[in-house]
């Protein structure tokens, strides 16, 4: 352990919190600490390259953001940390981290969160973790875009859905890789990149990614989709769903869910398309 350590605060408005952390998870493979209006990231390496990411993010998401910088002393903030961090129940998935055990009679999804996006305490994935065990069959395919950690994919898989998984952040897809050897699970495929470069459709496309990027590749979306497939969309802040609805609005829309101020979307396909 070194002497000292960098403590960088991103300050934000208390609605993109979650979303911040989530990303910074993402990009940063150290302890993450939420607050009402921040995220607190703490490292003895150089954060350099995570900073910059994160104001590369705000200024595309159009995230408020202030950054404060500060070095202190070393201290045991890992284990402080991992005292503060349960585990979560999402329909009939349990997400734990390394440090509780499974639970019986649940679908255990093993998650360390301060390593990866998407940990199942953030709104947005709890609710697509429930419409996963609401509607994801045994057999069918399932797309994930946008995976993170590859909660989604990984909980598809669990139900014994053949799942692909994609982002365009390859830390993500190095994470999602490691928590499906983790939790000793195998999916079909991969990549780099977003939907435009799978030539297949499925029986289950699920994106849980901001509002802005789900209309900008609802073209990609929707050409994955066979006739009668599903379409789980999420990551939407309430105030932006009509960003998201028109770009869709040839689905049939099955189901909205809100959690907090955010929205989740379920709809599905009825017409045969090209793509």
């Amino acid at each position: 352990m070194q002497s000292s350590y960098h403590e960088i605060r991103f300050l934000t408005d208390a609605a993109f919190v979650d979303l911040l952390a989530d990303f910074i998870a993402s990009v940063s493979d150290e302890a993450i600490e939420y607050g009402s209006d921040r995220v607190i990231l703490r490292s003895e390496n150089d954060p350099h390259a995570t900073i910059e990411a994160v104001e590369r993010l705000a200024q595309e998401a159009q995230i408020p953001l202030k950054i404060e910088r500060e070095e202190k002393k070393n201290q045991d903030w890992i284990r402080s940390y991992q005292e503060g961090v349960r585990p979560i129940e999402a329909g009939p998935f349990y997400v734990h981290p390394d440090w509780y055990p499974p639970k019986e009679g649940k679908i255990n999804l093993l998650i360390n969160p301060a390593l990866a996006f998407g940990s199942g305490h953030h709104a947005t994935t709890h609710s697509c973790l429930e419409a996963i065990g609401e509607r994801v069959e045994a057999g069918q395919s399932l797309l994930d875009v946008g995976c993170g950690s590859g909660i989604l994919a990984l909980a598809a898989r669990k139900l014994g859905a053949r799942v692909e998984l994609c982002d365009t952040d390859p830390l993500a897809v190095q994470s999602a890789q490691e928590n499906f050897a983790l939790n000793e699970e195998t999916f079909s495929a991969i990549w780099e990149g977003s939907a435009h470069k799978s030539e297949r459709r499925y029986d289950v496309v699920v994106a849980n990614i901001i509002a802005d990027v789900l209309k900008a590749i609802s073209p990609q979306l929707k050409a994955r989709l066979e006739n009668n497939s599903l379409l789980i969309l999420s990551g939407i802040l309430d105030k932006k769903e009509a960003i998201v609805t028109p770009a869709f609005a040839d689905l049939e829309l099955l189901e909205r869910k809100q959690e907090e101020e955010w929205i989740t979307l379920i709809y599905r396909n009825t017409k045969e398309r090209n793509g």
